[in-house]
């Protein structure tokens, strides 16, 4: 199962998402598993996350030190099986990239996991500093996100 977590930067939420899910693989023991990170804009092209980003997942066990921004791209879309929004905006924004409806089937927004036909945000913590809080929403939601599509798997 190959999933990519999509912001807008690519240095808060998404990087977030992705430390917090390949977290849940290895304590769920799941194999044949790929996670990574990709954001709309490609602003933060080649940096690494932010700092507080990085502070708040270390502080909940989880290591995204070493990530590195990158911009979705169509190829993305190709290759996960899942593309995982943020926000309405992301999700509009991956949509465009879509050449077909199979490609249109793999693009969700993250929060309708847990909260399902809600179209909830992921808040973007950048200008605010609800890191944690968003910490806690990504972990939330990912929990939900992997007992669905565990158990779709099994049908």
């Amino acid at each position: 199962m190959k999933v990519l977590m999509v912001c807008l930067g690519n240095i808060c939420r998404s990087p977030m998402a992705q430390g917090v899910l390949e977290k849940k693989i290895v304590e769920r023991s799941l194999s044949h598993w790929f996670v990574d990170s990709a954001g709309t804009s490609g602003w933060h092209d080649g940096e690494r996350p932010d700092h507080r980003a990085v502070l708040t997942s270390s502080q909940n066990g989880v290591d995204i030190s070493m990530q590195i921004s990158r911009k979705i791209t169509k190829k993305d879309l190709m290759i996960f099986d899942f593309v995982l929004a943020m926000d309405t905006s992301n999700y509009n924004d991956i949509l465009k990239l879509c050449d077909s409806e199979e490609e249109v089937h793999k693009v969700k927004m993250l929060m309708n996991y847990q909260y399902e036909n809600q179209n909830r945000a992921v808040p973007d913590p950048y200008y605010d500093g609800r890191f944690d809080e968003v910490f806690q929403l990504l972990n939330e939601s990912l929990d939900c996100f992997l007992d669905k599509v565990l158990v779709s798997e099994r049908i």
